[in-house]
């Protein structure tokens, strides 16, 4: 059996501008895959539909604690101390608007899903969007 999803690979490497994106998920029948892992190279992939993040040098706090703290070796399996913990929850708090079938038409802040924080990862942080469940992505620093 195939899978009939198209799939789409979102080549941020490189881009230099800190643009960031949230995908949302949701059974569209397109994936979306990213590499991400810092130095690990780990290929994520999320099916929905793509947000992109208005604004510029909106990953330098993520670069920051995944480069910089963690040291570009990915986080899978750290146990995150409340100080950075707090970090990341600031640094993913970024606001968006939410589908246009929404009654609210003002941005709001994504939020961490820390019931998904193990997946957390450098370039793929689980977050609720006004939408419901996503990730943030942006470049990998590798």
């Amino acid at each position: 059996m195939t899978d009939a999803r198209r799939r789409v690979f979102l080549d941020l490497e490189g881009n230099g501008n800190g643009t960031v994106f949230v995908i949302v998920a949701a059974p569209t029948g397109v994936v979306y895959e990213v590499q991400g892992g810092g130095h690990g190279c780990v290929l994520y992939e999320q099916e929905g539909y793509l947000l992109p993040v208005p604004g510029r040098a909106l990953d330098e706090e993520l670069k920051e604690i995944f480069v910089g703290e963690l040291k570009g070796s990915g986080s899978r399996g750290v146990t995150w101390p409340p100080e950075l913990l707090d970090r990341l929850r600031t640094a993913v708090a970024l606001h968006v608007h939410g589908s246009a079938n929404r009654d609210d038409l003002w941005p709001a802040p994504l939020v961490l899903d820390e019931s998904r924080l193990a997946e957390a990862d450098e370039a793929w942080v689980p977050v609720l969007t006004p939408d419901g469940p996503g990730v943030l992505t942006w470049e990998n620093s590798d």
